[in-house]
């Protein structure tokens, strides 16, 4: 199986793709909607601002076969920016509009807290998580962000707090979203990577 990272200019493609590639994982990246259309299992990273992905899934005319895909049950793994544009929208880009997928808004972390939230925090479980088989409770990953799913009414399988609860695991069907970054967070993160490849193969 070969993992299909969409490739809208992100700058953590390339670590993203090193980690895979120390799980043994084949991958391609790709900003064609035909290779899209055609993923076994896609990802999708992002570092930035939301606007730079929401208009680059316009821009190259990614939108559309991605729903598509998603809405035919091709596993999917977004990671950061990955897991905010699942969402309606998002207050960094307000006039823009994210994939849908999910009800609701991605808001700004409380100014009353250090921004961006940058480093290692802990998870807290919130149900069973097939992304998180195997990783203890209360691990450390890796996070960098200043914008978060904060309604904890969503399929979160498991938050993370910085000045405000918000979703760190999300999981929905074929679904799969991260806020943090798996490819910078050591040995729990590659398990992460690992469980969504034995998820999608």
């Amino acid at each position: 199986m070969k993992i299909t990272i969409l490739d809208y200019g992100a700058g953590n493609v390339p670590s993203v793709e090193r980690a895979l590639q120390r799980l043994g994982a084949e991958s391609q990246r790709t900003n064609s909607p035909e290779s899209i259309s055609n993923a076994e299992a896609l990802l999708l990273p992002g570092v930035g601002h939301y606007a730079a992905l929401a208009r680059a899934l316009d821009e190259q005319n990614m939108r559309a076969p991605l729903i598509e895909a998603l809405h035919r049950g091709v596993p999917f793994l977004g990671i950061c920016l990955g897991l905010q544009v699942l969402f309606q929208s998002s207050e960094e880009a307000p006039h823009l509009h994210g994939l849908s997928l999910l009800p609701g808004r991605i808001s700004a972390l409380p100014s009353s807290v250090k921004l961006p939230h940058m480093g290692w925090n802990q998870l807290a479980s919130k149900k069973d998580s097939r992304l998180l088989a195997g990783i203890a409770s209360g691990a450390y990953f890796y996070f960098a962000h200043s914008y978060a799913a904060l309604d904890s009414n969503g399929p979160f399988s498991a938050t993370c707090t910085h000045g405000a609860e918000f979703a760190a695991v999300l999981e929905q069907k074929n679904i799969f979203a991260v806020q943090f970054h798996p490819e910078k967070s050591g040995d729990a993160g590659a398990r992460v990577l690992q469980n969504f490849l034995r998820i999608a193969s």
